[in-house]
């Protein structure tokens, strides 16, 4: 009877052990797939904005605190006397620069799940060199740097766009003086040519005598 027993109980073991692998193996799957879901960051999107709408020129200037956000907005419309040009690159990004170096390159407009927008290099979105776009109304662009260390250096850049601001504050005193006067244009040149540009070389010297 035992033997029997036994014989008769030995094909539901071999039969109840796959089942139980089974379920736990339904359940370890399970268990990963939520885990790798939780580890991922948000899905990359489009960005919010393009090339074409942040290209031009800009006033900058930088706050690090938000209560200085208007005082420095007011600076930065100063600055369009000297403006910062954004322009659009080759690829469909925007030529700027970097934290720390001193010649521009193109960098890409990357999008976020949820509608943040980064400026950054080649690379997923909100990476360390990368700067979230905080606001951009056409007017008036705000950029803060994703890395800490980058961010407490250089603050929160704000951008205000100057397209006809310098012309119009230049021109409005006095036209009937300006149209009468051309050499007074001359001048009106090197003021927007670049900073680092050294102004040509005074040719004051007296010329020389015949004796």
């Amino acid at each position: 009877m035992r033997t029997l027993t036994s014989a008769t109980m030995l094909p539901a073991r071999i039969y109840a052990i796959p089942l139980a692998a089974l379920f736990i193996a339904s359940c370890a799957g399970t268990g990963s797939n939520w885990n790798l879901n939780n580890l991922t960051g948000p899905a990359s999107a489009p960005p919010a904005y393009n090339a074409d709408q942040i290209a031009g020129r800009y006033g900058l200037a930088a706050y690090q605190r938000e209560e200085d956000r208007t005082r420095t907005e007011g600076e930065a419309r100063q600055q369009c006397r000297q403006p910062y040009e954004i322009a659009k690159g080759p690829s469909g990004g925007v030529i700027m620069h970097l934290a720390d170096q001193s010649e521009p390159q193109e960098l890409q407009l990357k999008g976020l799940a949820g509608g943040k927008t980064f400026i950054g290099p080649e690379g997923e979105a909100g990476g360390d060199q990368d700067r979230e776009v905080v606001s951009f109304d056409g007017k008036v662009l705000i950029l803060r740097w994703v890395n800490t260390e980058t961010a407490s250096r250089y603050g929160t850049a704000i951008y205000v766009r100057c397209e006809g601001t310098p012309t119009a504050k230049k021109r409005s005193p006095s036209k009937k003086t300006a149209a009468k006067s051309q050499p007074k244009a001359a001048p009106k040149a090197q003021k927007n040519s670049p900073v680092f540009m050294a102004p040509p070389p005074d040719n004051d010297d007296p010329p020389p005598s015949n004796n």
